[in-house]
């Protein structure tokens, strides 16, 4: 027993009710709310938390009892999400008291892992109030805030199963920790000064400060000075430093080896909604206003204003800025004292996952940060943070993390036995699938590092374990160079695979939940095919487990290879080259590529849509090489402001049973250097939407499918979405966009799952 109280006493007839109750309920301040609840109405008996439920037995007048069921779920906390699973009428002696009684470890796997919460404005009052006991200090939470995902160990979620298990707390801790009236109560990260974690500065050649005060404080220094530092945040580190001072941030990119990618920028909450001090530097529409404000507090990608006083290498050649409020405590002290925006970028080797222990960030980030913020609270695994983007009418994930992963979803087909989905090789993600669920991890990185590969198997692992569910079944891409293909192959247990674009088609049809067959365009980087060449550029018609594929964009054949995703100039020489063109821009000077080309050495054919943006972005925006992912596609959207008029592109019958879009109509367009770079930009993304309009059409015209979706990273470009959207309602079609995962690769695990179940229930 952990909680009793004595509620005033019953009338009239008891009824003793069993309640069961699923979702979001633990981690959320769930039962003290039950408790405070059966006071308010009345009721004794007792409230318990299970594996991934809670039970409450109510025993009282039938007309409180249900008063007092309907509230459980109209007044529950904001943080939670409960649902009435069952509800037993059962022979009980009435109670004298109401009592939250000891979880109970044993139940069935109906779990629900919390993701880490931002810092309330309970605890921010308190956190900035003198007289408090826990006043400035950074670790403050409670109930309804703090880590969670990252410090979770094992359910049920007590605080032995956490890793602030080794900080024994107070007697003031422990008397709120114990006191079910008390919004700390059970709050398992609850800590103060006196017993919690502490911070620590590091400095190269310096003594360590081990006092929090004056570790937050000089950390502030350093940074001022225009110096970088490493920060230990909830999920990992940060790399921070001041985003108004173009030195610092030249040198954290010449360090990092990270020259033109956008680097994220944390500004000082201010004003009624927090926002005051971003709009100084970004236009918000008011959707992006409430994201950036919301629970989930992830980094938004906001219009630069004209006068925005950020340095201008944040995010060269772009306009948009990545931007995020502070979402802990921690962050909270730093940014308040600082009084400034920070670039605060994730503390990684570029593509690996956000680093998380400190001797490893010490040794690791050493080259890179002057300095290191540091704290005793270990994180049990990495959550770098999500990241949004306003398309189409609504603010959707490009990457799911701190906040709001893993991320629960259903599929409308159940497993017959649990499922591991290990996604694809970029942007990489892991689903656990049973029944009708799938629980999918945050973002773990790009899979070419050993160090990726070690996150990915301890959250494969942490996921069975937490849920209590072991996959007996794997299921990953086709492409047997993928790392996660070959690891899925080096296990004990079987293995199926998924095309990597009936992944894509499957991930957004299970999420919309619609029934019907679909028109499906999954269009990114590349993916292997079933025809063995590397697709890219789809039109799929169907529905999960029944994909078939109706149109393409013409092929053409990619000098080196992989070489090609970060040298633009390829794609653009192979357009030519497939046209028998010269394309005197090209980076081949000793012609050994076009030899190559003409060869077939090393040239796999592709038919890929992230591949045309790239050439495109070679030509338009002279960008022969990329230092990042899509670095080309970004900029040539970038350059867009208005729509213009299309080139039409033939749609041809190969004679293979696929339509092709030929591009070749656009290729004198992007070429002409007496056209405006605004303008060439502009007419790309018109033609090519255009060009999805017309397979559409032709598709309508042959097949009956009741939606059409849009999959793929390359649907992640504002301009191009919305514009092939409108021109698709235009013409009548039922068109959709994910909006609970990204369209890009981290969607895989879930597509794999859902696809997979589907394929099993036909």
């Amino acid at each position: 027993m952990v909680g009793v109280a004595e509620p005033a006493a019953s009338s009239g007839d008891a009824i003793a009710r069993r309640i069961r109750l699923r979702g979001h309920v633990q981690g959320v301040g769930f039962r003290p709310f039950v408790y405070r609840l059966a006071l308010e109405h009345g009721i004794v008996g007792h409230v318990q938390n299970q594996l991934g439920a809670v039970e409450v037995l109510a025993v009282g007048d039938a007309g409180d009892v249900d008063t007092f069921m309907r509230n459980l779920v109209d007044r529950s906390p904001p943080l939670s999400s409960p649902t009435i699973a069952e509800v037993e009428t059962v022979s009980s002696a009435l109670a004298d008291t109401f009592e939250i009684i000891n979880s109970l470890a044993s139940a069935d796997a109906q779990v629900f892992v919390p993701p880490d919460y931002f810092m309330c404005d309970d605890c921010k009052r308190e956190l900035q109030d003198p007289s408090d006991r826990r006043h400035a200090y950074p670790f403050i939470n409670c109930t309804q805030c703090g880590p969670r995902y990252t410090l979770i160990e094992a359910l049920p979620y007590d605080r032995p199963n956490t890793s602030m298990a080794g900080f024994p707390l107070c007697p003031d801790c422990e008397s709120e920790y114990r006191d079910p009236a008390n919004r700390r109560f059970h709050a398992e990260p609850v800590a103060c000064a006196n017993c919690g974690p502490q911070l620590s500065f590091e400095e190269q050649n310096c003594d360590s400060l081990e006092e929090t005060e004056e570790a937050l404080g000089r950390a502030v220094e350093k940074i001022r000075a225009g110096h970088i530092v490493a920060v230990k945040g909830i999920g990992g580190y940060h790399l921070v430093c001041d985003a108004r001072c173009k030195s610092a941030v030249a040198r954290l990119r010449e360090r990092k080896r990270r020259p033109d990618k956008p680097l994220a920028v944390m500004f000082p909450v201010a004003g009624n909604d927090g926002l005051d001090i971003v709009r100084d530097f970004v236009a918000l529409t008011p959707a992006e206003a409430a994201m950036v404000s919301g629970p989930i507090r992830p980094i938004v990608l906001a219009t630069r204003r004209a006068d925005c006083g950020l340095a201008k290498n944040v995010a060269p050649g772009l306009d948009e800025i990545g931007v995020f409020l502070p979402y802990s405590p921690l962050h909270q002290l730093l940014l308040d004292a600082f009084e400034g925006p920070v670039v605060a970028t994730s503390g990684n080797i570029s593509g690996e996952p956000v680093l998380i222990d400190n001797e490893d960030a010490a040794t690791r980030l050493r080259p890179v940060a002057d300095a290191f913020l540091q704290h005793n609270r270990p994180i049990v695994r990495p959550a770098d943070d999500p990241v949004y983007r306003r398309i189409a009418g609504a603010v959707r994930p490009l990457r799911i993390g701190r906040g709001c992963a893993p991320r629960e979803l259903n599929i409308p087909w159940s497993q017959p036995e649990p499922v591991l989905a290990v996604g694809g090789h970029m942007k990489g993600t892991v689903a656990l699938s049973w029944g009708r669920r799938v629980v999918v991890s945050p973002h773990i990185g790009e899979m070419d590092s050993p160090r990726s590969l070690d996150v990915f198997e301890q959250v494969a692992s942490d996921l069975q374990d937490l849920y209590g569910v072991s996959a007996k079944r794997i299921v990953c891409d086709a492409h047997p160079g993928y790392t996660t293909h070959r690891w899925a192959h080096r296990q004990k247990l079987p293995v199926e695979t998924v095309w990597h674009h009936d992944a894509h088609a499957s991930a957004v049809t299970a999420e919309l939940g619609l029934q019907g067959n679909w028109l499906v365009f999954a269009w990114d980087g590349v993916g292997l095919g079933r025809d063995g060449t590397l697709w890219g550029g789809e039109a799929l018609l169907g529905r999960p487990g029944d994909w078939r594929r109706f149109a393409s964009l013409r092929t053409f054949r990619l000098p080196g290879g992989d070489k090609a995703g970060r040298e633009p100039w390829r794609s653009a020489a192979a357009l030519h080259w497939e046209c028998a063109r010269d394309w005197k821009a090209t980076s081949d000077a000793d012609g050994v590529a076009k030899a190559a080309w003409d060869t077939d050495l090393n040239c796999p054919k592709t038919s890929a849509a992230g591949r045309l943006f790239d050439a495109a972005a070679a030509m338009v925006c002279d960008l022969p090489v990329a230092s990042f992912e899509a670095q080309g596609p970004m900029m040539l959207e970038a350059l867009c402001s208005m729509p213009v008029d299309a080139i039409e592109l033939p749609l041809i019958d190969c004679g293979d049973g696929v339509l092709r879009t030929n591009w070749e109509p656009m290729l004198d367009m992007l070429g002409d250097a007496s056209m405006e770079p605004e303008l060439r930009a502009e007419t790309f993304h018109a033609s090519v939407a255009n060009a999805i309009l017309r397979q559409a059409e032709a598709a309508r015209a042959q097949h009956e499918f009741a939606q059409v979706g849009l999959c793929g990273g390359v649907f992640q470009n504002r301009f191009l979405a919305e514009q092939t959207m409108t021109l698709l309602r235009k013409a009548g079609f039922d068109v959709y966009l994910p909006r609970l995962l990204p369209g890009n690769d981290a969607s895989l695990s879930y597509g794999q799952a859902a696809e997979l179940a589907a394929r099993e229930a036909e």
